[in-house]
């Protein structure tokens, strides 16, 4: 018997990386995972390596920078499997240009539809119904960034991953008497397809000491697995190891600078 037999669960950005992880162990668990993004290849591949393993999973191809995506994701999931148990935000996007003195207002905003208002709009949908049955986990990857905020992660992306942490904080006091659990994960740097966004793009010696996909993933489902009658509010996790960033925030102040700028 698993741990979250008859439970539904959402997870977004789950074709790849921290998703695609935590997808896998959610459906090991006994779980009927529902994994959303922008790239249906890739989340058919999850599905059948899950079905492939007596799992169950389905995958729903969408962008939650569009935010009616994120609300028919919900709607899709109510409509096919009857409800939404868990839900996973961690579908992330950050910015090429990281500097406040460069970035432009369309990156901007971008960064905060994916990290902020898909997020807000998706957890809107999904809870009417966690509200009526009493019951509801929600859990929100976040940052480091969140709290910690620099050139590595940038401007855009540690703003919008400081108001998503806001926002989980939120939904944690409001509706906590109503049996709604609201976690917020803020990782360092993890090795995910998110780093090719970055201005320097780290390499093997870099990544070898990050962590690792599954590292968070475990981080999620201890969230998700507590009794219903304990929550976990956050959690800060790092690697072991710190790293030389220098060259990292070298390239990102300059990035994006008009030519003949002092960096």
């Amino acid at each position: 018997m698993g741990k979250l037999d008859g439970k539904v669960a959402i997870i977004t950005g789950g074709g790849s990386g921290i998703g695609r992880s935590a997808a896998h162990m959610m459906a090991a668990e006994g779980a009927q995972v529902v994994i959303s993004g922008r790239t249906k290849a890739k989340l058919d591949e999850v599905v059948k390596e899950i079905t492939a393993a007596k799992g169950r999973a389905a995958a729903r191809a969408g962008d939650v920078e569009k935010s009616d995506q994120a609300v028919d994701l919900a709607s899709w999931t109510i409509q096919t499997f009857g409800k939404v148990d868990i839900l996973v935000n961690n579908a992330g996007h950050s910015s090429k240009v990281r500097s406040l003195r460069w970035v432009a207002e369309d990156e901007w905003r971008s960064v905060f539809d994916v990290n902020v208002t898909g997020v807000y709009r998706l957890t809107q949908a999904v809870l009417p119904g966690m509200i009526e049955r009493g019951e509801g986990t929600i859990i929100t990857v976040s940052s480091m960034a969140a709290i910690r905020p620099g050139l590595l992660g940038g401007a855009p992306y540690s703003s919008a991953k400081a108001a998503v942490r806001n926002l989980m904080q939120h939904t944690h006091q409001e509706l906590r008497q109503k049996g709604i659990r609201a976690t917020t994960i803020l990782p360092a740097e993890v090795d995910t397809p998110i780093l090719s966004n970055r201005p320097l793009v780290p390499d093997a010696k870099a990544r070898s000491t990050m962590m690792q996909p599954e590292d968070v993933a475990q981080a999620i489902m201890l969230c998700a697995t507590l009794p219903a009658r304990t929550v976990i509010e956050e959690i800060v996790i790092s690697p072991t190891l710190a790293r030389d960033t220098s060259a990292d925030l070298a390239a990102a102040r300059a990035k994006g600078a008009p030519p003949g700028a002092r960096i």
